[in-house]
């Protein structure tokens, strides 16, 4: 998928992927690939500075764990973070379904 695609909706997808658990930044980025059936292969250079931002706008937060040994940052949603993906999800849904009724092949008469 075309990175120019997923501009504007880069914040909703990472908010979904965190909805109800704690991630460190690779296993968002599989998760996001694995939930997309292979279609969102997002490098690093996107997603961590996006994490940063929504870290920033008080939609996520981050603690630091050791997972085998190794230092990584765990992201998960805050409640400002959960409402926010409430509203992207309203919105995506009332624009899908608006392209939707254009895009759609008129009914043979």
């Amino acid at each position: 998928m075309k990175a120019d695609a997923l501009r504007g909706h880069l914040d909703a997808l990472l908010l979904a992927t965190l909805d109800g658990k704690a991630l460190h930044g690779y296993a968002i980025i599989e998760a996001l690939q694995e939930r997309s059936g292979g279609a969102l292969d997002l490098p690093t250079g996107t997603v961590y500075p996006a994490l940063r931002r929504l870290e920033r706008a008080g939609y996520v937060q981050s603690t630091w764990s050791t997972v085998g040994g190794r230092q990584r940052r765990t992201y998960r949603l805050t409640p400002t973070g959960q409402q926010t993906l409430q509203a992207e999800r309203k919105a995506w849904q009332e624009f899908t379904s608006a392209i939707e009724g254009v895009l759609k092949a008129p009914a043979q008469a």
